[in-house]
């Protein structure tokens, strides 16, 4: 009776630090153990400290700890802290490390670092490959949908939706190479299959830069209107307004140059000085005098 006792005693004093060593993992979504791996996300997310979590990174890396999820994360920290063509450089020597279905979202963490080194074109051939794999039918691993993470929440993807966030960033690449009608052409592909506010937004400036307003316009209205997925986003909402605007302006000046053209091709030929100079240069030498 008495040891019964003392085990529930000792139950109810032990507990509450194993909820709060729960809930401390919980709280700071950082896993349980003592390995490299762990000790890095510790850094991460606990400590705040970028630097030494990339050291303990490298360290799971090269003992095999988790080397899929290290490699990954090492990067995510290297973009933080201004070192993203090392991250590059990392996920390039080690993916052949990690498994198969790892390949994909190690693709999707170098799609992003090359956009924030300006490797426009390193972005352009990677998001071209994973696009044909897509057609192919060798994304997801066969399968129609996969689980995406993002701020720690898990969700699930299709294909077609894959299939529009990859040519949106394909479009926004070629924007970035000043090639607008090829990003014209991928932003009408990615609307036709899932429509969105921003993407609309893209095609209408790349309309825009063509001298093509009227059409600009038309598209970039629907977002003005909340006709798009997306719409009722402030910032975008503001964008599309502005963008609205400079397609207005853009047409007018454009209207006034055309006229400005015909006035001088049809019009007979004069001097282009106003007339009281004209009057007046038969009199510049007695003016100089």
């Amino acid at each position: 009776m008495e040891g019964s006792l003392l085990i529930k005693k000792m139950s109810s004093t032990t507990s509450p630090s194993k909820k709060q060593r729960d809930l401390f993992h919980v709280v700071h979504k950082v896993p349980y153990g003592d390995s490299p791996y762990v000790r890095a996300k510790h850094a991460q997310l606990v400590e705040k400290d970028p630097e030494a979590a990339i050291v303990l990174f490298w360290k799971a890396i090269n003992a095999g700890d988790r080397v899929e999820s290290a490699l990954k994360d090492m990067a995510v920290v290297m973009k933080q802290v201004d070192r993203s063509e090392e991250a590059i450089e990392a996920i390039k020597s080690f993916r052949g490390r990690c498994p198969k279905s790892a390949q994909e979202s190690l693709d999707n963490v170098l799609i992003d670092l090359y956009k924030k080194c300006g490797r426009i074109e390193e972005q352009v051939e990677l998001l071209k490959r994973k696009l044909r794999m897509i057609y192919q039918g060798e994304a997801f691993n066969g399968k129609p949908t996969k689980t995406a993470r993002s701020h720690g929440k898990k969700f699930q993807v299709s294909v077609q939706q894959e299939t529009s966030r990859l040519l949106g960033n394909l479009g926004w690449a070629y924007m970035q190479q000043k090639n607008y009608m090829a990003a014209e052409v991928v932003y009408r592909k990615a609307q036709m299959i899932e429509a969105d506010a921003n993407k609309a937004c893209n095609l209408g400036f790349c309309l825009i830069k063509q001298g093509r307003y009227r059409e600009a316009r038309c598209v970039i209205e629907e977002v003005v209107e909340g006709r798009v997925a997306g719409s009722d986003d402030y910032r975008t909402k503001q964008r599309a307004e502005e963008l609205v605007m400079e397609a207005i302006r853009e047409e007018d000046n454009s209207e006034l140059v055309a006229l400005e053209d015909e006035f001088v091709k049809w019009a007979p030929f004069r001097s282009r000085r106003l007339p009281i100079f004209e009057e007046i240069s038969s009199l510049r030498n007695q003016l100089v005098c």
